[in-house]
């Protein structure tokens, strides 16, 4: 039996894997040069002051790496504050679960106060018991420790606990701890064929998943 749900946020329950594909190679447009590869590719590998430090070296841009970090952090606030939305049926299905009472957390890579901006313009942050970043855990999601921290919050252990997730490498680690598992489809995740046959649900759309 169910009794508490722990939620990704990111390509999970906001439509907003965009800005994180494409905001590397945005910030350079904006500064007037155009990109020669694919950056936001090579970006995933760095943190955003090596991907600062990378414009400057490999494209000449002369402002100072902690600028261009704040001017990136400010393009993706801003985004999360008054752009960010949930997926379709979200919503709605979030709280079902409340109404069935089944407790409700946050796991994210997203830094807390961006996820809690978006959430509460959204009208669903005061359904969650908790919120954990992988800042908080010090780990990322190829170790268990978010989705432990979670449960323990919500007082339920891994076997009654579902994780929602869009990341295939994140799903594997929670499904490896014991913990069920739902994969939310998201356009920017290509190993939905995996996805599919690991989890114990696959949810195409909120509005039409009934737990």
């Amino acid at each position: 039996m169910i009794k508490g749900a722990i939620f990704d946020v990111d390509g999970t329950l906001l439509d907003s894997m965009h800005i994180w594909d494409s905001i590397g190679e945005d910030y350079l447009r904006s500064l007037g040069y155009e990109p020669r590869e694919k950056l936001n590719e090579k970006f995933k590998t760095m943190s955003l002051s090596q991907a600062a430090a990378y414009y400057r070296s490999e494209y000449g841009v002369t402002l100072s790496v902690e600028r261009i970090c704040a001017e990136v952090n400010g393009r993706i606030e801003n985004f999360y504050r008054n752009e960010a939305s949930l997926k379709p049926g979200a919503a709605e299905f979030l709280k079902r679960l409340v109404q069935k009472d089944i407790k409700l957390a946050i796991a994210t890579a997203t830094d807390d106060y961006l996820v809690e901006a978006a959430l509460r313009r959204c009208g669903v942050l005061g359904l969650f018991s908790g919120l954990f970043t992988c800042a908080m855990t010090g780990r990322g999601k190829t170790e268990p420790d978010i989705y432990r921290a979670a449960a323990a919050r919500l007082g339920t252990r891994p076997r009654e606990t579902l994780v929602f997730e869009d990341a295939l490498y994140a799903l594997k680690t929670a499904r490896a701890d014991g913990f069920p598992t739902a994969a939310v489809y998201d356009p920017h995740e290509p190993g939905q064929k995996e996805l599919r046959e690991l989890a114990d649900y696959y949810i195409e759309d909120f509005s039409s998943f009934i737990l």
